[in-house]
Parts: C-alpha cells; structure tokens; sequence
C-alpha cells in the first residue's frame, strides 16, 4: 500500500508540473533533419521528468474540416461514429469501420516498481486529454456510398460484441478480424449489411492482463495463405522483461489454415499500419518507436520488412545506436538489427500506412505510401497530426514527406482530430479515420463539385 501511496504522491507531483510547464526538453532540429533514409541522431537527453506535451482533444466546430493539400479537396464521408480507429474497404465498396478503444487495464498494470506506476497513472491522465479515454465500442461499422457522391448514406452495426477489434482482411469468403488477444473468422457474403454469426478463434495473439500495445493490425498474404498481424511490445523498452514480450514487438505469420503462427520480423517496437507495395511481394510497415529520450529521438519509420529480420528492438534503435537503459544488452543481435528504410519524423505516432491505388488522385500522389500519424504526446513542440503522402521512385521511398491532410490542431493547439487508419476506396480516393472527430474523411482531387463540399 505505501508503494502505491508513494507512487501516486509522485505522480501527483509529476502531473502538476506537467499540466503547469509541460516540462522536458524542447527539439532542437529541423524537421526534414528528421525525416528521410538518414536522419540526424542526436545524444540521448536525459531527464528526471520526461516530456509530456499533450493536445487537448476538443473534436471538430460546426462547418469545420482538416485543410487538404495542392490539387485536394477533403469532405466527411461519414460523420457521428464512436472513435473509428481503423478502415477496411470490400471488394464491392463498401467501408468497414473499427470502432474501438483499449481494452480494460488492472490497476497494478504498472511494471518497472514506482517509476512504473507514475507512468502507468501518468499515462491514463494524458489518454484521456488526448481524447483516448473512452470505452471501446467493440464493434465494427459499414459505411456504403451508394449513389457515389462521396458520402456514406448507409450506416450499419457490421459486428459487435468485439474485443477491442483492430485489424480486418477478406479472404475469400472469410472475413478476419484482429481482436486485442485473438484472430477470429466470420463468414461473409457479398453485400451484407450486418454478420449474426458468431466468430470462429483461429488463433491466439498476446493479450492480458498487461497489454500495452493492445492494436493488433492485420493485412492478407499476396497469396491468400497467409495473414500478417502487428503486435506491439508491451512497454516502452522492455521495463516489464522480455518474459513479457513473448511474441510482441514482431508481426506474426499465421497460417489460415490451421491456425499456427510464428515470427516474420521481430525488434519492431509497435508496427501498425501494414500494406504490401503494388505489383510486387514486398510488405512494408510503420512502427512507432521507443519514448523518454528526448524530443528529438527516436524517430518513428516506414520499412520494408524482411523475413527474419530484427529490427532492434528494444536493445537499439535505427540500427545499431544502444540503448543503454536496456540490461542485460545482446550485443549479438544489436550487430544483426536492420536500420529501417525511411524516417518518418520523431514522435509522429505514425498508424494508418495505405499505398496508393488507380488514377483518380493527381500524379505527384501516384506512386508512393499515405501514412496517418496520430500525433506526439511527448514532444516539444508537436509533431505528426496530420496524413503525410511518401513518394517513391524506383521502388524506394525518395524525398521529404508532402501534406495531405493537416489542421488537426487549432492555432491554440487543441486537438480537434487525430487521423489514425487511412485506405484507399474503390474510386481511388482516400479515406481518414479520425478517431478524436469520430469521422471518416475522403480526400479526392479537387474539382468545381468537391471544393463545394469541402
């Protein structure tokens, strides 16, 4: 009981100077610094009390929009959901919506003895000021534009009585969805509007009682024999030990048909968003990187993953810069981690990874990755908030990213949304999950009939 009262007496403390100063170290490099295949990696700061600079979430004012970037134009393509996280699209058009938040935590979900437990109490405050603090709807939505003028007209309850759903993929006539602990199949037919049927486990994934990461992403093999599922580690930089993360921090191979699964790549602290390039077998991902070193590390990224590859986790990070808070070190697997492709930018919490798809969006978007970042929660000042397009040129990520979507935060610097999921719909045109302005965005190319709607 006295750690407890010592560890909420501390993180009171901790809490008022958070909410009075922000306190932490403030980021000293430029952006596109950042950004790109070699970012600059500065000295580790440290610091008693890491930063936190967390957005108020507000959600959207009456007649207001993201701001679209050149040659777009953006409108709400369904509005009123309960914290969308996560966008599937079927074959015939039709929009799935993951409705969804964390599971529930036990109270001593804390690790790390004191230290963990101001994090952990840190950590609930600062979801719940950046809109994260709500129940899990625990189903999944349909959303159809039938008359295809860009807004959904029909809105359904596709699934329900979920657990903390996430990740979806159809293969055949099976849909899939990635559950917070387990892979579970439902039968589907074309055109449906609402599954009875109760789902099927394939498999088990991580789960509680401590459950960190709880997203569980998901995407089908080229082939339709396998699924990809994402599982984020269950701390920061293993604070809980590595007994904890038991396949975590790795995207699993599973099997569809028998259920079995195992490590594709591991040392990937939380990857999310996963998509396979056009016209090849490459997977590729976003992966949210370690925290508490400064505002100007580490930067999160997007990587083609290969098969066993090790990612660094959590002994280094960008390849084989050590992360001395980690003990006992491996030096063995540090010589062996993949510096990733490309630099997204540090602490954009980057989620949604969509690459894009037919020729309805102007060419400069044509080849090349859209990624939804969430937003920092502790950095100085905010990074990510926005949907950022990432071109390639000859089958590699080139140049700094470009805008797509931006004004999530207001000039007083309050979140009134946050892009999570982003997908590609059957036209072409790109579709945002909000999950503070339980929206789902479409961005199309701007004409005389969309800059009307936006």
């Amino acid at each position: 009981m006295q750690l407890r009262r010592s560890a909420g007496f501390a993180a009171i403390i901790c809490l008022t100077a958070f909410t009075l100063s922000g306190c932490g170290d403030t980021a000293d490099l430029p952006e596109e610094q950042t950004r790109g295949p070699s970012p600059t990696l500065p000295q580790p700061a440290k610091a008693l009390i890491p930063t936190v600079n967390i957005a108020k979430a507000t959600g959207w004012p009456d007649g207001e929009a993201p701001k679209p970037g050149e040659a777009l134009a953006v409108n709400a393509f369904a509005r009123d959901l309960e914290h969308p996280r996560w966008l599937y699209v079927l074959p015939n058009g039709d929009v799935l919506v993951a409705e969804s938040n964390a599971p529930a935590q036990p109270e001593d979900d804390a690790g790390g003895g004191i230290t963990g437990h101001i994090r952990t109490w840190v950590m609930g405050w600062a979801m719940k000021r950046a809109g994260a603090g709500v129940p899990s709807p625990d189903r999944i939505m349909l959303l159809r534009d039938g008359n295809g003028d860009g807004v959904a007209e029909t809105k359904t309850v596709f699934l329900k009585d979920l657990h903390s759903p996430f990740g979806m993929a159809l293969v055949g006539d099976t849909l899939y969805v990635a559950n917070a602990d387990a892979v579970v199949s439902f039968p589907y037919q074309e055109g449906e509007t609402e599954i009875s049927a109760k789902g099927q486990k394939l498999t088990d994934l991580p789960g509680g009682p401590i459950n960190h990461h709880w997203t569980k992403s998901l995407v089908a093999g080229p082939d339709g024999k396998y699924l990809y599922v994402g599982v984020g580690s269950n701390s920061n930089v293993a604070e809980n030990g590595m007994a904890a993360e038991q396949d975590r921090a790795a995207i699993l191979q599973v099997d569809i048909e028998t259920g079995k699964s195992r490590v594709y790549a591991s040392g990937l602290r939380n990857p999310v968003g996963m998509d396979w390039k056009p016209d090849s077998d490459q997977l590729w991902v976003v992966v949210n990187e370690r925290d508490e070193l400064g505002s100007d590390l580490v930067p999160d990224y997007l990587t083609s993953v290969q098969k066993g590859g090790f990612y660094g986790w959590p002994y280094s990070y960008w390849g084989k810069h050590v992360d001395e808070r980690v003990s006992p070190q491996k030096p063995a697997l540090v010589e062996e981690a993949i510096v990733p492709d490309y630099a997204l930018g540090n602490h954009v919490a980057p989620l949604g990874l969509a690459f894009s798809k037919g020729d309805l969006l102007p060419k400069r978007y044509a080849h090349g990755a859209f990624v939804g970042e969430h937003g920092s929660w502790n950095r100085k000042p905010y990074a990510g908030y926005k949907v950022v397009f990432v071109p390639f040129k000859n089958g590699a990520p080139s140049g700094q990213p470009v805008d797509v979507l931006t004004g999530f935060l207001s000039d007083a610097e309050k979140a009134r949304g946050r892009p999570v999921g982003v997908a590609i719909d059957k036209s072409g045109a790109l579709l945002v999950a909000d999950d503070v302005g339980n929206t789902v965005w479409r961005v199309a190319p701007k004409t005389e009939r969309t800059a009307a709607l936006h």
